[in-house]
C-alpha cells in the first residue's frame, strides 16, 4: 500500500484554505429570488385565517406560498422516507405548510422577493388569526393517557403520543426470549444496580446553516443546490414531495459543506422543500438561508429525555442480565424517531458487553417541541450513558477496578449477540488498557481528597456501526473511469461534509487499482454524478464506499491488465502482469497506463466499471477515560484530559483519523459540562444562537490524546472500520466516572452546570 496508512493532505484543503471553495450561501444564478419564512409563534395552534394580499402587493415580491397553495402531501424529511425496508413503512407526518403548527418555529407561509430585505418586509404584512390549543413538553408528561395529542392522525393508535411503535429489543443467549427467562437470567445475578439519567437536548451547531437555491424551469425540471448530507435521498423526498419524476429533478452540493453531524440526512431543515415550492410558483431561481436562529428552532437536535436501566452481576463480576428503557423526546413530527430508538437499543446499551439476557424498551414520544433527529452517534450516546453508570455501579458494589471488570465482560468476536451480522474484530481490551495508561488510572484513580478543588478519573467504551445495513436500506454506487491519458476519475454522489473522506477514499482507490493519487479526481456530491448513493452518515461513508470500490478496481484492473496482454501491446498471460503507479509490468516488459489508455481510446475502448454494493457491517469499538477538576466551592467541573482510545481497523489517514476522534471528543464535552437547550414556555427555547448556547470555546478544550489501534477487521478494505460518529460516544460517561471519583457523588443529569453540581454535592453531604 502506498498511500494507506499516510497523512496526506486533503484535496478540499486548498480551497477552503484559501476562500474559492463554495458553499451554498455562495450560489448565485441570474434572475435569482430570495426568501423568508414566517412561523408559528405557538407551540400548538390552528390557523383560522390568513391573509397573504398584503404581502403579495408588496413591489419586489413574485410568490407567496401557504398550505392553501402549495401541496399538502405528507412526507418525511429525515432519509428515512426512502431507506426504509419492508414490512415497515417511513411515518410521513409532515407538510411543506402546515394550518395546525404543532411547534414554535413551524412553517405557516414563505415569501420569495427581488431581496432579502422585501422578503422580510412581506412576512411581516402576513395577517394571521390563530386559535392556541393545549400543548405538552415532557416526554414523560406526553406518555400519559390524557395528554393532548400531537399527531392524532399519524401517532400510534395504542400508545398517547408514542411515534410510529415502541422499539422492543430482547435476546436470550441459551433459550427464546421471554419476560419470564429475563427474570432467571436476573435471579442469577449476586448483585443488580439501577441507573436513571436524564439528558438535555442538544443542538448540532454545524458552521454552515441550513440553506437552498432552486431553479424550477417550465419544462418541468428542477434543481437544487443544498447543504444536505444525501443528495439522492433528497432528491427523492422532493420528487415524492411534489409528485415529480425522479429523473427531472437534480440535488447537488456546491460543492461543500460547512459540517452536517446529522442534522440534514435527508432535507435541510426544509430549505430544499421551501425554496423548490416557491421556485415552482415564480418560475425564478430562489434562495433560501437559515438565519441562526432558524437553525436553532426550526431544525432537528439531538434526542433529550429519560434513560433507565437495570444491570444484574455475579460476585465475580460476570454480567448476567440488563433491561433498559428509554423515553426521549422525538418533538412534534417523527423524523428519525423510530430509528434513533432503536440504534439507542442495538448499540448503546447492548452491543458493548456480553450480556446472556437483554431487554431494551424504546419510546419515540411526540412533544410539541421542535424535531429532534440525527446527531453524531445517533442514539448510541444515550444508551451508552445509562449502561456505563451502571457498570461503574456494579464495580464499586463488587469492590472492582471499573477496568477490570469491564474486560472481563466485554464482547468478544465469537460471542452469541443479536446483531444480524458477525461482530468482526474487537480491540476494547486494547483500547481500556491504553487510555488507562494515558490517563495515569492506576496513579490517580480513588486517591483521597481535601480541598477546594479535586481532581478524579473515570472510563467509559462503546462501541457503534459502520453503516445502516442491514437495519435500513444502505448502499453505494461508484462509477470508476480510467480518462483517455490514464487518469483515474471517480463518481460517486457521496457528499464532503467536513472530515476529509473524499481523500481518504482516493487514497484507497489508488492503491486497489494502483495509479497515482495526484492524477487521481473524485466527482462527488451530486445526485446526477452517479447513480444511487445512500449520502454521508451513519460512520459509512470511507467503510462503505470502499467496499463498492474495491469490486469496481477488481474489475476494472482485470479490464486493463487483459487488454495490455493483447498482441498489440506486451503479448503475454494477463496472470503476469502488474499494476503499480500507472505503470503495468510483467516478464520484463511495461507499458504506462497512460500509453495504454490513449492507444485503447484510438482504438474506440475505454475503460471503465460501475458497481453497486450493500456493504458489510463491523462493529468500530472504544474506550475513553477522562480526568476533571472540580471546584467543591464554585460547583465548576473542569475537564483536563481525554485519552480516547479507538478501534479503527485499519488506519487509512491518520490525521483526518485524529481529526475525527477529537472532534468527536470535545462535542462529548459539551453534552457532558455545558450545552442544552432550555425551553420556555410559551416563548420556545431560549437558544437562538452561539451568543445564548453554552458550546465549548478554545478555552474548554482539554488535552485530548487519539490512540487508534488497528485490530485489522476481516471485513473491511483493508481490515478498517467505521470512525466518524464513534469519538463522542463514550465522552459523557467518562466524565461522569470522572467527577464521582473526585468528589465521591455520582451525578445522573447531563450536563453539569455548577448548579447541579452544587445542589448534589450539599445533598450528598459533601458541602
Amino acid at each position: 500500500m502506498k498511500y494507506v496508512g499516510k497523512s496526506i493532505p486533503r484535496n478540499d484543503g486548498f480551497d477552503k484554505a484559501t476562500g474559492l471553495g463554495q458553499f451554498t450561501v455562495d450560489v448565485t444564478m441570474p434572475r435569482m429570488l430570495h426568501a423568508k419564512v414566517l412561523r408559528s409563534p405557538y407551540a400548538h395552534a390552528k390557523v383560522v385565517k390568513i391573509d397573504t394580499s398584503a404581502a403579495e402587493a408588496l413591489p419586489g415580491v413574485e410568490a407567496v406560498c401557504t398550505f392553501e397553495n402549495t401541496t399538502n402531501k405528507p412526507f418525511n424529511t429525515s432519509a428515512t422516507m426512502v431507506t426504509t425496508p419492508r414490512p415497515a413503512e417511513p411515518v410521513r407526518d409532515q407538510t411543506i405548510f402546515t394550518d395546525e403548527p404543532k411547534y414554535i418555529g413551524d412553517e405557516i407561509a414563505a415569501v420569495a422577493a427581488e431581496t432579502e430585505a422585501i422578503a422580510a418586509e412581506a412576512i411581516k404584512l402576513i395577517k394571521v388569526e390563530y386559535e392556541e390549543l393545549p400543548a405538552v413538553y415532557d416526554p414523560i408528561e406526553a406518555l400519559k393517557p390524557d395528554a393532548p395529542e400531537v399527531q392524532p392522525v399519524y401517532g400510534n393508535k395504542e400508545h398517547r403520543n408514542v411515534c410510529g411503535e415502541i422499539v422492543k429489543i430482547a435476546f436470550c443467549e441459551s433459550e427464546p426470549y421471554s419476560d419470564e427467562a429475563l427474570d432467571r437470567g436476573f435471579a442469577q445475578a449476586d448483585v443488580i444496580v439501577e441507573a436513571d439519567v436524564k439528558l438535555p437536548r442538544v443542538k448540532q451547531c454545524q458552521m454552515e446553516v441550513h440553506a437552498a437555491v432552486a431553479s424550477y424551469k417550465a419544462n418541468g425540471t428542477l434543481e437544487i443546490i443544498s447543504t444536505t448530507q444525501t443528495p439522492t435521498p433528497t432528491k427523492m423526498i422532493v420528487a415524492y414531495a411534489f409528485d415529480m419524476p425522479e429523473s427531472k429533478v437534480r440535488v447537488r452540493n456546491p460543492p461543500y459543506l460547512g459540517g452536517g453531524f446529522g442534522v440534514r440526512i435527508g432535507i435541510s431543515g426544509k430549505a430544499e422543500l421551501l425554496a423548490a415550492a416557491l421556485s415552482m410558483k415564480a418560475l425564478r431561481p430562489v434562495k433560501l438561508v437559515y438565519t441562526r436562529e432558524e437553525d436553532f428552532i426550526a431544525s432537528d437536535t439531538r434526542h433529550g429525555g429519560y434513560m433507565h436501566a437495570r444491570l444484574g452481576a455475579k460476585k465475580d463480576g460476570t454480567f448476567v442480565a440488563l433491561d433498559t428503557t428509554a423515553k426521549l423526546n422525538t418533538g412534534a413530527y417523527c423524523t428519525f424517531g423510530v430509528e434513533l430508538l432503536a440504534v439507542c437499543g442495538v448499540c448503546g446499551t447492548a452491543g458493548t458487553y456480553h450480556i446472556p439476557y437483554l431487554r431494551y424498551t424504546g419510546y419515540p414520544v411526540y412533544t410539541h417541541q421542535q424535531t429532534a433527529g440525527a446527531f453524531r452517534g445517533f442514539g448510541t450516546p444515550q444508551g451508552t450513558a445509562v449502561v456505563e453508570a451502571c457498570v461503574d455501579k456494579i464495580a464499586q458494589a463488587l469492590d472492582m477496578d471499573p477496568i477490570e471488570l469491564r474486560k472481563m465482560n466485554t464482547m468478544k468476536p465469537d460471542d452469541k449477540n443479536f446483531f444480524p451480522f458477525s461482530v468482526g474484530s474487537v480491540g476494547t481490551n486494547e483500547c481500556l488498557d491504553k487510555a488507562a495508561a494515558e490517563i495515569g488510572w492506576y496513579e490517580k484513580r480513588g486517591k483521597a481528597q481535601t480541598g477546594n478543588k479535586r481532581r478524579g478519573v473515570g472510563i467509559a467504551c462503546n462501541t457503534h456501526v459502520s453503516n445502516a445495513a442491514p437495519f435500513c436500506v444502505d448502499y453505494n454506487a461508484v462509477d470508476m473511469v480510467i480518462e483517455q491519458d490514464g487518469s483515474l476519475r471517480i463518481n460517486t454522489a457521496i457528499p464532503e461534509i467536513g472530515p476529509g473522506s473524499t481523500t481518504a477514499l482516493i487514497q484507497v482507490a489508488c492503491d486497489l487499482l494502483g495509479v497515482p493519487f495526484e492524477t487521481t479526481t473524485m466527482i462527488f456530491g451530486d445526485s446526477a454524478a452517479a447513480p444511487f448513493d445512500i449520502g454521508s452518515h451513519a460512520t459509512r461513508t470511507l467503510y462503505s464506499v470502499s467496499q463498492v470500490m474495491e469490486e469496481a478496481a477488481a474489475e476494472l484492473k482485470a479490464d486493463i491488465l487483459s487488454y495490455a496482454a493483447g498482441k498489440e501491446f506486451l503479448d503475454t498471460d494477463a496472470s503476469k502482469l502488474t499494476l503499480e503507479d500507472g505503470v503495468i509490468k510483467g516478464e520484463g516488459k511495461e507499458i504506462t497506463l497512460k500509453t495504454l489508455a490513449y492507444e485503447a481510446h484510438l482504438r474506440g475502448k475505454q475503460f471503465l466499471s460501475s458497481k453497486c454494493k450493500v456493504p458489510e457491517n463491523s462493529l468500530p469499538f472504544a474506550a475513553q477515560a477522562a480526568e476533571v477538576e472540580v471546584d467543591m466551592e464554585l460547583g465548576l467541573v473542569k475537564v483536563l484530559k481525554i485519552a480516547a482510545a479507538h478501534d479503527v481497523g485499519k488506519v487509512i489517514n491518520p490525521r483526518l483519523c485524529e481529526g475525527q476522534v477529537e472532534g468527536g471528543v470535545l462535542q462529548g464535552v459539551g453534552w457532558a459540562v455545558r450545552e442544552e437547550m432550555t425551553y420556555e414556555e410559551g416563548k420556545g427555547f431560549y437558544n437562538e444562537g452561539f451568543h445564548k448556547y453554552m458550546l465549548p470555546t478554545a478555552d474548554d478544550r482539554p488535552e485530548i490524546v487519539s490512540i487508534l489501534v488497528e485490530s485489522n477487521d476481516p471485513k473491511g478494505t483493508f481490515g478498517m472500520k467505521g470512525i466518524g460518529e464513534v469519538g463522542c460516544i463514550p465522552t459523557l460517561p467518562a466524565i461522569f466516572s470522572a467527577v464521582e471519583d473526585a468528589t465521591g457523588v455520582r451525578f445522573e443529569e447531563a450536563p453539569l452546570t455548577p448548579d447541579r453540581v452544587l445542589a448534589g454535592l450539599k445533598a450528598a453531604g459533601k458541602i
